[in-house]
């Protein structure tokens, strides 16, 4: 049987979705046909002329709306807000890299919620929209760090080894039903906040280009190649297609062969 892959009718919600990854994911997503709802919590013109680029690229319906989502009630009124959500896209993410002993507490607070309690939250907004439906597919962006640590990342692994967590629960009580629920573990991947931070890594260790992004921001990826917002997408379209329809409660990592040493 040949498997070929249609999100027509569909709609996905991918939150933090205005850059990066996340943009990544929803416009593969409406490439396959899904109309798409982006997310971000500034509001702002650009963040609309983006829906508005989307549409017009792929002949779907694309949307944005503003939730914060550290704040739980903004979280669900996200899903709400869509009025439909068939694919669910939990994105946001933020970052701190201190020791534990000197880690703000603020800062732990802050990735515990976006990182982790906003996937929880529009997770449990999402699924009766799916059991009314008759399907669903829930991917969470995790992280290589959600099956693997590094120093100085509390709150950032913390938080991806419990989407790893929430992802097999969600799989396990949906396991009857048409939904699924999976992760994808990505190593480092190629957007603009990373392509941003390579002259800066150039100057700090003297040297340059391709030898500062194999031995040192890709020295635990052993592929010494990042990965793409497009390849993120494609994992995403294959986990929403019907031959992923018995792959639930699991992850699948995007990361160079990192978690495989």
């Amino acid at each position: 049987m040949a498997y070929t892959v249609s999100l027509a009718g569909k709609t996905a919600i991918v939150t933090g979705s205005t850059s990066g990854i996340g943009l990544g994911i929803a416009r593969e997503l409406a490439g396959a046909g899904a109309d798409v709802v982006l997310n971000s919590y500034t509001d702002d013109a650009a963040d609309h002329a983006l829906a508005e680029e989307i549409a017009r690229d792929h002949g779907v319906t694309a949307r944005y709306i503003q939730a914060d989502m550290s704040d739980p009630d903004q979280c669900r009124a996200l899903i709400e807000k869509s009025g439909a959500c068939d694919i669910l896209v939990n994105n946001a993410g933020i970052q701190h890299v201190a020791p534990v002993e000197q880690f703000p507490a603020a800062k732990w607070d802050a990735i515990i919620a976006i990182n982790l309690s906003s996937a929880f939250h529009t997770t449990a907004a999402a699924l009766p929209m799916m059991r009314e439906a008759g399907w669903g597919r829930i991917v969470n962006v995790a992280s290589a760090h959600g099956l693997t640590a590094s120093p100085y990342k509390a709150a950032y692994v913390a938080a991806k080894h419990g989407i790893m967590g929430l992802t097999k629960t969600v799989a396990l009580e949906t396991a009857e039903e048409p939904i699924t629920s999976n992760a994808i573990c990505p190593g480092y991947v190629l957007t603009p906040l990373v392509e941003a931070q390579i002259p800066d890594t150039m100057a700090e260790y003297d040297m340059d280009r391709e030898t500062v992004i194999r031995e040192v921001m890709l020295k635990r990826q052993p592929s010494k190649d990042f990965a793409t917002v497009e390849q993120m997408g494609g994992t995403a379209i294959f986990l929403c297609s019907d031959a992923a329809a018995q792959i639930t409660g699991t992850s699948i990592s995007v990361d160079g062969g990192w978690t495989a040493l």
